[in-house]
């Protein structure tokens, strides 16, 4: 099926909230998994998706923290998973599984951006292997718990795709580390996961998208210096948040969107931006945004598909 990739008007826009897209929707006969849902970004979509009704799991690599983050959240639970080990993710699945539970929505939103060059697994650069890599196992141990028609799938991805694709004679930087590019291809990598994904919605699959949230200071800028984000123009000489950046609660609506909107039924694959669809990028100017062209190629996200599945030994959608 072809991407519808242009607005479609859905009403909302860059300064609508989660709990605005949200509204009048009833949640509470869903389940939501959201990965990083007690940080950040995800932090606030789990207060809206659990606000609106839905149970709300949240697998996390610091349990304890998780726990705290959310004790005032209703119907949110905690449960160890970390990205960067696959028999992590694994045993998570096993037990979900086990319990005969399903789930309407995963939102894959955790992540690191402009680490240090860092090796996990067998070798593999962090961010490629856990922003990718751990949602690509965890989405296809979990694909029993998903209902076709019904589940979706949305990858949070960013504007900082503009800066690569999948680096196919270098994925793993193994010739010299670039912490932007590495989380560019990482981005890049979300799309095409988003693509691929819902192409194999005939298969009984999800539905699936991708997500650019927008520019938000959050936790995942851990690894920037102040120095940088001042350079950067993301922050004024006061420490706030430049013009044009969102809050968090706005950051997190267009991955709650996705994952919610009636307006989505007839569309998958897509990549949105601002509570709707993205249009293609016709600028380099990751704050005007858009998608580029490489973050949509079914070829890629076949291609990438494959040599995923071959990494990780898993292909549930086969």
């Amino acid at each position: 099926m072809a991407i519808t990739q242009h607005r479609l008007g859905s009403g909302f826009g860059a300064h609508s909230t989660a709990d605005d897209v949200l509204t009048g929707i009833d949640l509470s006969d869903m389940t939501a998994l959201v990965t990083g849902g007690y940080s950040g970004l995800g932090l606030e979509t789990t207060r809206a998706l659990a606000g609106a009704g839905a149970r709300v799991i949240v697998p996390a690599r610091r349990p304890a923290a998780a726990e705290e983050a959310l004790r005032d959240i209703p119907k949110t639970e905690v449960h160890a998973l970390d990205l960067a080990d696959l028999e992590s993710v694994r045993a998570f699945s096993d037990r979900f599984l086990d319990a005969g539970r399903t789930l309407d929505v995963i939102i894959n939103g955790a992540g690191v951006m402009a680490c240090p060059e860092t090796r996990v697994g067998p070798g593999w650069e962090a961010h490629f292997a856990i922003n990718h890599l751990g949602h690509f196992a965890l989405v296809n141990r979990l694909r029993p718990a998903l209902t076709p028609g019904r589940s979706r799938v949305v990858s949070v991805a960013s504007s900082g795709h503009f800066l690569s694709g999948i680096r196919w004679d270098d994925l793993q930087f193994r010739d010299g580390y670039d912490r932007w590019l590495a989380y560019a291809q990482s981005k890049t990598a979300n799309a095409l996961f988003a693509v691929h994904l819902d192409g194999l919605g005939a298969a009984g699959g999800p539905r699936a998208f991708s997500v650019h949230p927008g520019s938000i200071l959050t936790p995942l800028q851990r690894h920037i210096p102040r120095e940088e984000q001042l350079a950067q123009g993301w922050i004024t000489p006061e420490g706030e948040p430049a013009p044009g950046f969102k809050t968090p609660a706005q950051g997190a609506a267009t991955a709650v969107w996705a994952a919610t909107s009636p307006l989505l039924e007839r569309y998958g694959g897509a990549y949105c931006q601002d509570c709707d669809l993205a249009d293609p990028a016709t600028t380099d100017d990751m704050l005007v945004g858009g998608v580029k062209p490489w973050a949509l190629d079914p070829a890629q996200a076949a291609r990438l598909w494959d040599l995923s599945s071959e990494l990780t030994g898993l292909n549930a959608f086969a």
